[in-house]
């Protein structure tokens, strides 16, 4: 696992036992700071770009919760390197569990757009954050887990009251699972599904890949197989489960006959 220090910029690995970490959850957006802009060690131009901003504010939490390190995917994975790649993706909900605290930066919101019991809930789904893939586990696997808006002031904790209501109501995930006093692996595997219904990701084969971890199960990284991803990933279910949900799945009315599988997340939607 590779760290950002906090007080330098500096990347460090760390092959065995990482000490204390904080994790950064958000969405992508132009001039994000990548491992090459680190590993280089071009501070200056680093300083230039977007996403610099960012980075900084992440640091900054970090460092107020006397945490040394932090781990954010732009520039933390090395993505010209496959075999690195594919282990970030297959370890990515375990890291995102044992960090101490994960940061949401949603850089869309307000604090004064987000406030209001009664509109919390319409205000939170209007951010970019909720409709993507890879934050759906983001969610979940951290058991600390703070929001934060574009400025960096606080929205809410993830457990707490009612900011949880909110959330739940978002996200469709029970207030249980978020509060990690059910556990993942006692909720169907439909139900799971039905969580990521509807979000997106950039690549296709990526809606299949974020969700190896809300399943406790790990397959090779194939970019360019497409929806076959999809298939692979219930397949690789079906070997660690008896759960017969997984094939509670609504296929479109004018679909040709085919077989068990979903082609996609959405067929497990409602």
């Amino acid at each position: 696992m590779r760290l950002l220090n906090v007080h330098n910029l500096l990347l460090e690995e760390f092959p065995a036992e990482p000490p204390r970490y904080a994790v950064l959850s958000h969405t992508w957006d132009d001039g994000e700071i990548q491992f090459r802009d680190l590993s280089e060690n071009e501070q200056a131009s680093v300083r230039n770009k977007k996403g610099y901003q960012k980075i900084q504010g992440v640091c900054r939490m970090a460092k107020e919760r006397a945490l040394d390190w932090c781990w954010v995917d732009t520039c933390c994975i090395d993505k010209t390197s496959s075999a690195e790649l594919s282990e970030a993706i297959n370890s990515m909900f375990k890291w995102y569990q044992n960090a101490e605290i994960c940061f949401v930066y949603l850089s869309d919101l307000s604090v004064t757009e987000a406030g209001g019991q009664g509109r919390q809930a319409k205000s939170l789904s209007s951010s970019r954050w909720f409709s993507r893939g890879w934050t759906l586990q983001e969610l979940i696997a951290p058991k600390t887990v703070l929001f934060y808006d574009y400025s960096w002031e606080v929205i809410g904790e993830k457990c707490s009251i009612p900011f949880r209501t909110a959330l739940s109501t978002v996200t469709g995930i029970p207030e249980l699972v978020l509060t990690n006093d059910e556990k993942l692996q006692d909720i169907a595997v439909a139900q799971r599904m039905s969580w990521a219904a509807g979000r997106k990701t950039t690549k296709p084969e990526d809606m299949a890949y974020c969700l190896l971890g809300i399943f406790d199960v790990g397959i090779p990284i194939l970019y360019g197989e497409g929806p076959r991803a999809f298939f692979r990933l219930q397949e690789e279910i079906l070997k660690n489960t008896t759960d017969t949900s997984i094939f509670a799945w609504t296929a479109d009315g004018h679909a040709e006959p085919r077989g068990l599988l979903a082609e996609s997340v959405n067929e497990f939607l409602g």
